[in-house]
């Protein structure tokens, strides 16, 4: 039997008639060099058509993959409609990444148009000559293009000057490819993720619900995570489905830019790395200032220490921990916590610094790292973590990497992870963070978090080494905070340590740096400190200890 329900497709084309019907009065501010930029909905709806004929005029049709190269900002967001609301893919390119790995993507994806940011000129330029399906470059600016190898280039006021304020939208069939993404490259080449317009419309739905990230009408949303990373993890599709205010912050990331786009547009939720919120907290301690429109502060890319959600916590602001990856578009799961649990202080906290419950359309299981079978969820038992769902890959562009996939259609995660009886999962590592040492896997997320709880620790990052007996020992790079550069040892770390984890997990040398290098995408660059890490030989220390 068949329903009575039509083929409606389901395409982000929905959304961007719902913000400019229903909500057109509402606003999305941008953060720039001097002052703000601010319109209402409708005024961006406008703009969306006017840049629709600005692509049509330029050649674009269906299927043609467009970049961008572009920070938080307005003109990034009609490109995020514009662009796949035509029925041409949108592809978001991280200025942050290696020439080498700016110049494949580019490539690979066979990109067309380019949409670069005035500041981020010069970063494309690195690879100018090199993309040769690229015919046309368009530069985000109030005034000319900056002069650059970059040619031909035109200015996105001059694309759209003139073009009429609305737009006949085409038809599209919701399996066709609305954006992708590629990895950030951290071993191998990068991989594409191409996301169609009905894994995308369920995704922002999934992201919207109460129990998820929970944006509504009245929120005024603040995406730290940028733009060019995994879709911004969904948000700018979501706030303006549901008609959220949108503060954007552009290229001015540093915690006083932050506080003061917070303190002057009343945000309620902010999304970001752990490294963002980290300098954030530092910010708000030193200053004494707070933060009292904030009602969610969400982080993900990496595991959430301990220390900074007691830390923010202090300052009135509850951390919401999320999980995702560019293959799940990104959203994986959410630590909410179940009304049955987190009955004292204590075991709410514990509950909400897991990575969460797989969000509502995502399934999870746990498999043995060595044998592939299902393991028990017992919130002891360690494995790889699989997930499948409408948003979640089952391929790479291309075909790259086919062993990421199982031949039952889930994504192999490569996190390393416990599910307890509840469902709630919790990241120990990364398969290839994971120390082993005599045998037996040390977690360097787990240390990195006993790390952070130092008083005097604002950073630490752990990584294992080859070792002649062990085969592997971990080593941590710590970064004091300010007020302590020089005051602490090594043995005042590893004392504080004892108590909190196995002696055989004990870094076998303390290594104090300014800072820790991060990825294109604020996560710890392990690979980097792989490099630079030596191994000292250990006496007395066993792994079965």
């Amino acid at each position: 039997m068949r329903s009575t329900m039509p083929d409606y497709p389901l395409t982000i084309q929905h959304f961007l008639w719902r913000s400019t019907t229903l909500f057109p009065g509402k606003e999305i501010v941008t953060r720039r060099e001097q002052g703000y930029h601010r319109y209402t909905y409708r005024e961006f709806g406008e703009r969306v058509a006017q840049l629709a004929h600005g692509l049509r005029e330029l050649g674009i049709g269906p299927g043609d993959r467009v970049a961008t190269c572009a920070w938080n900002n307005y003109r990034h967001l009609e490109l995020y409609f514009a662009v796949p609301c035509t029925g041409a893919v949108l592809h978001t390119l991280n200025p942050r990444l290696f020439p080498e790995h700016l110049e494949f993507i580019v490539n690979d994806a066979e990109d067309r148009l380019v949409f670069v940011d005035a500041s981020l000129v010069p970063a494309l330029a690195r690879i100018a000559g090199k993309m040769p399906s690229v015919r046309q470059f368009v530069c985000l600016s109030d005034g000319p293009p900056p002069e650059s190898p970059l040619t031909p280039m035109l200015s996105y006021e001059d694309l759209l000057r003139d073009k009429p304020k609305t737009y006949e939208w085409p038809v599209i069939d919701e399996l066709d490819a609305a954006a992708m993404c590629y990895t950030s490259g951290t071993t191998g080449k990068p991989k594409g993720v191409v996301y169609s317009h009905r894994s995308t419309f369920l995704h922002t739905f999934g992201a919207g619900l109460s129990d998820c990230i929970g944006l509504t009408e009245r929120d005024c949303l603040l995406p730290v995570v940028p733009m060019f990373h995994a879709m911004a993890w969904g948000q700018p599709y979501v706030a303006t489905m549901v008609g959220a205010t949108q503060a954007l912050p552009d290229r001015f990331l540093d915690p006083a830019s932050l506080v003061e786009l917070i303190r002057q547009e009343g945000v309620t939720v902010a999304a970001g790395v752990p490294t963002v919120w980290i300098a954030l907290l530092q910010y708000l301690e030193k200053t004494g200032t707070r933060l009292p429109s904030v009602r969610t502060v969400v982080c993900g890319g990496s595991a959430l220490p301990p220390a900074l959600m007691e830390g923010m916590a202090r300052q009135g602001l509850r951390m919401l921990h999320a999980w995702g990856m560019t293959e799940t578009s990104p959203l994986g799961s959410v630590g909410v916590v179940k009304s049955t649990l987190g009955k004292t202080q204590e075991d709410e906290m514990r509950v909400r610094l897991k990575q969460g419950l797989p969000s509502a359309g995502v399934e999870a299981r746990l498999v043995s790292l060595d044998t592939g079978k299902d393991l028990p969820w017992d919130g002891q038992t360690i494995g790889e973590l699989q997930v499948r769902g409408p948003w979640v890959a089952t391929g790479y562009y291309r075909g790259a990497d086919p062993d990421r996939f199982t031949a039952d259609g889930w994504l192999r995660t490569g996190d390393v992870v416990t599910i307890d009886p509840e469902g709630y999962i919790q990241i120990a590592d990364r398969v290839k963070d994971l120390v082993k040492s005599g045998g037996e896997w040390i977690s360097s997320v787990e240390l990195e978090s006993a790390l952070m709880g130092h008083p005097k620790v604002l950073e630490a990052a752990v990584v294992g080494v080859p070792h002649p007996k062990w085969q592997e020992r971990p080593i941590a790079f710590v970064v004091p905070k300010p007020d302590h550069r020089g005051a602490v040892t090594q043995e005042e770390i590893l004392g504080f340590l004892r108590p909190k984890v196995a002696k055989w997990w004990l870094p076998d040398e303390i290594r104090f740096i300014d800072e820790i290098p991060k990825t294109s995408v604020g996560k710890f660059d392990k690979k980097l400190l792989r490099e630079q890490a030596v191994t000292p030989a250990v006496a007395g220390v066993r792994p079965s200890e």
